[in-house]
């Protein structure tokens, strides 16, 4: 039998006995890399440092600033606390929020339920749901703006065969607001439904087999077991609906705005919120001091709000 030569086999000792060179070329790979790992992620943070953080930080300095005037200053906050038109899309702002996000977390929870329930087809119908949200903002936006023409829109059309009065959705104060309300809804929908559906996916089947042993009924369970298991879903829906909300623009300014934007956020700022007033004061009257002064609220409001809901509506449930 040919008898191994012991001094071949394992030349490189291991263990403690490990030489110093094979260390230093561990270490050498490892902060190689770290190297490429950092360099990877500086790309990304300097980008958003360039475009997120250092606007935002400029906007926070120039909102304590008048043009023109040097030194550190509080006008522009006393003013705003002073302007009824600030107020005012305030108050509209947060009456798209109440509107349109409770009625969109219900219709996107009613949908869900019903495709879930269908067995053929289900494909088809999550597409045609999701299919508005998809849509540019801008193209829905118009179309929505021929469907409340009050001459030639379909909705006055509808109403006249009904023999109702009809109505100037967006040139009436008391209908403007809920007339773009209906479009946001309409438009998040589908978004909500889709989130709603991948909530009711990751819910156990063996809860709705032990409840139906139990005798419970449909309502019951929904209440008992959906509900309650779908409370992170219904959290972040609301979060990323206030949001949404509390930013509306674009809608708004397709809806309302003519060749000359004159009617912008109309009539009379019944439809205006913080976001077109910010947008008025900083590009169509050129203060943009007064106008970053409007985006710190914005800020403080979005951040307050999200605070609030993930602190009211994040609870644990038992069932």
């Amino acid at each position: 039998m040919e008898q191994k030569n012991p001094g071949i086999v394992n030349r490189i000792p291991t263990g403690p006995n490990k030489p110093r060179f094979a260390n230093r070329i561990s270490v050498k790979l490892k902060t190689r890399q770290a190297l490429v790992a950092y360099a990877f992620l500086a790309i990304p943070l300097l980008f958003f440092i360039g475009i997120r953080i250092f606007p935002t930080l400029y906007a926070f300095s120039m909102s304590f600033s008048i043009q023109g005037t040097p030194g550190f200053t509080f006008e522009n906050y006393t003013k705003l606390w002073h302007d009824t038109v600030f107020w005012r899309s305030v108050l509209n702002t947060f009456l798209y929020f109440i509107i349109t996000v409770p009625l969109t977390l219900a219709i996107g929870l009613t949908v869900a339920l019903a495709i879930e329930s269908v067995q053929r087809f289900r494909w088809f119908y999550r597409i045609m749901f999701f299919l508005p949200y998809m849509t540019s903002i801008v193209a829905v936006s118009w179309v929505w703006r021929l469907i409340y023409d009050p001459h030639s829109g379909v909705l006055n059309q509808l109403l006249k065969w009904l023999h109702i009065p009809q109505q100037d959705w967006l040139t009436n104060p008391k209908l403007a607001l809920t007339s773009i309300s209906a479009m946001l809804i309409w438009q998040l929908a589908g978004f909500f439904m889709l989130i709603f559906m991948a909530g009711l996916q990751g819910i156990p089947r063996t809860f709705y087999e032990a409840a139906t042993i139990d005798g419970a009924n449909r309502w019951k369970m929904f209440w008992r077991i959906t509900f309650p298991l779908l409370n992170p879903t219904i959290v972040f829906l609301t979060v990323i609906g206030a949001i949404q909300t509390l930013q509306v623009f674009t809608q708004i300014v397709n809806l309302t705005g003519g060749s000359s934007g004159s009617t912008l956020g109309g009539p009379l700022n019944s439809t205006s919120s913080i976001a077109i007033y910010m947008y008025k004061q900083g590009f169509r009257e050129y203060n943009l001091e007064y106008a970053s002064a409007i985006t710190v609220v914005l800020f403080i409001m979005i951040l307050v709000v999200t605070l609030v809901q993930l602190k009211v509506l994040n609870k644990e449930y038992e069932l």
